[in-house]
This record gives structure tokens, sequence and C-alpha cells, in this order.
């Protein structure tokens, strides 16, 4: 053995943060350090009256600990801090010709201000996570999925290959003695996409034998509707705005894109969900639903 000698104790390293069971792309650092120790091996117990006595003595038996710590690597860094929570409602005159539907004390519209994609994105996180409060960091898991479904949505409503995706949420009001903000005034929001049937479909996710090379059909009897992430606030349920939604969605579908369907997935244990579809008219797909391996029911509205 050499006369001083070398120990590491722990070495740090990174680890996947695990989110609802699954890895999350989100890298964190594990709270490990470095420690290397140098012990003299002339060093002897004995000798400790005469250390403590004789400075000289002190400095050639020495005990050092030296503590690293590595450089931490960039991780994504997510920019909702970025966003003014605090911000008013837009009025009528600065959302200008903005599609709207009014009904009772609300209006439902698409989503223009990324405030506005970021509390719908919240709101779908709470209602995920409704039934599970009692988890631990409940709220925790909340915050990191209202992120994700952020940024998810604002790249969802952006069009691609032909399909388009649009945020509809519902606002209170805005009346003329009080003022709400944002975070205050959304109290629902579903997604209504447009999409197009591939080559041999009759209804979406459908099991063909398609060509190796096949196209999607971007004719207007291939375009559908499919509705997503429907959810109201807690406080505000039972009030129409669901339906009312659902409606103003269908007939945006219908009117601006031209489709005669829209569909929409529904939990098989989801009884009021299934309730609201069916009085909306939307009709269970049963040749889909015999094929699903999912707890889910396929629904189709013909427009």
């Amino acid at each position: 053995m050499s006369p001083m000698s070398t120990i590491p104790i722990h070495r740090p390293e990174f680890g996947t943060l695990f989110f609802n069971g699954s890895p999350s792309p989100y890298k964190c650092l594990r709270v490990a350090s470095s420690w290397t120790m140098a012990m003299d091996s002339k060093f002897s117990p004995t000798k400790k009256n005469s250390i403590n006595n004789d400075y000289s003595m002190k400095k050639k038996e020495e005990l050092s600990m030296q503590l690293s710590t590595p450089p931490i690597s960039k991780v994504e860094i997510l920019n909702s801090n970025d966003l003014q929570f605090d911000r008013l409602q837009p009025s009528d005159q600065e959302l200008g010709r903005v599609n709207r539907f009014e009904f009772g004390q609300f209006v439902a519209r698409e989503a223009v201000l990324d405030e506005e994609y970021w509390t719908a994105a919240w709101l779908r996180a709470e209602s995920h996570w409704e039934n599970r409060s009692y988890e631990r960091y409940v709220d925790n898991f909340k915050r990191k999925f209202a992120e994700q479904e952020f940024h998810a949505l604002k790249r969802r409503c952006k069009v691609q290959n032909g399909d388009s995706c649009a945020c509809i949420i519902t606002v209170r009001k805005e009346q003329k003695n009080a003022k709400h903000s944002i975070l205050k005034s959304v109290v629902g929001t579903l997604d209504l996409n447009i999409r197009y049937l591939l080559q041999g479909e009759t209804y979406p996710g459908e099991r063909v034998k398609a060509p190796l090379f096949c196209c999607i059909n971007r004719t207007p009897p291939s375009r559908y509707g499919y509705i997503a992430n429907l959810c109201v606030i807690k406080s505000a349920r039972r009030q129409g705005i669901a339906s009312n939604m659902l409606s103003f969605a269908i007939g945006a579908a219908k009117s601006n894109a031209g489709v005669t369907q829209v569909y929409v997935h529904v939990d098989k244990n989801n009884s009021p969900a299934q309730i609201l579809y069916q009085k909306m008219g939307f009709e269970m797909v049963e040749m889909a639903n015999s094929q699903l391996v999912e707890q889910t029911y396929l629904l189709r509205l013909q427009t």
C-alpha cells in the first residue's frame, strides 16, 4: 500500500424521474457527492496527544477530506414561469373576430393566449388526479402533468400534415364591474381535432390490411372530427358547460371543416360521460368496440 491511499465512497449519478409509472424525459440529479479521503500511512492513534501538542507533527500526520461536486448538466427548463398568471381575461374588443358561443354566464371559444392554454392544461391535470388526491406528492404530479400537457397542446395546435387541432375553452362572461384573471375565468376545455381516415378505414383505428405504401386519403369524405380531453372545473359543473362546449365544437367542425362525422372515446366505467354524449346524439360504433383492447367505447355522431 502506498503512503497515500485514496478511498472512493460515493459517486454522483443521474437518474430518470419516473412519473405516473413511466420514465419522464426530465432528468434529475440524485443527491450524492464524491468524497475522497487521503490518509498518511504513518498516522497512529497512539500519537494523538503528541500531535495536539506539537504543531509540526500535526502538519506531517494529516487527515484531509475533499468534497468534489460534478457540474450539473443542462436539462430541459420549462418556461411556464414566463406566463403572466394574473393577466386579465381579454375583452371582446381585444379578441376581435374570434368565433364564440354565448350561453348563460359563459362563453365558449378557441383559446388564443398562452395563459389560456396553460390553464386548460391545468384543468386537465386537476381532472386526471381528481380521485387520487390521497396520493403522496400529488401536487407535484399535477404540476408536472400540466406542464407536459401545455407543451404538447401547443404542438398539437399547429397544423401538421393536413391535420389540425383547436383547444376550445369556456370562460366566464366579462363583467362591467369586475374583471377576472385568466386563471379564474376558464372553467372548461376540450380538444377538437380534424383528421383523415387512412386508406381502407371506415372508422378511426380500424385494423385494416392496407397496402404497404398506403397514403392518407385527403378528400372530404375521409375527413372527420375527433373530440378529446373534455373536462369542467368541479365548482362549475351541472350548468350546461360540457354540453354547450360540445355543441360549439361540433358546429365548428361542421361549418369550418365540412366534416360529417365526429368521434370520441369514452371510458367504459364513465357512465355520466356516456349519458352526456348519448344526449348529444352520439352512438356506439359496435364494429370498433368488438376489437378494442382498451377499456373504452368509440362513439360517433353523424352531423
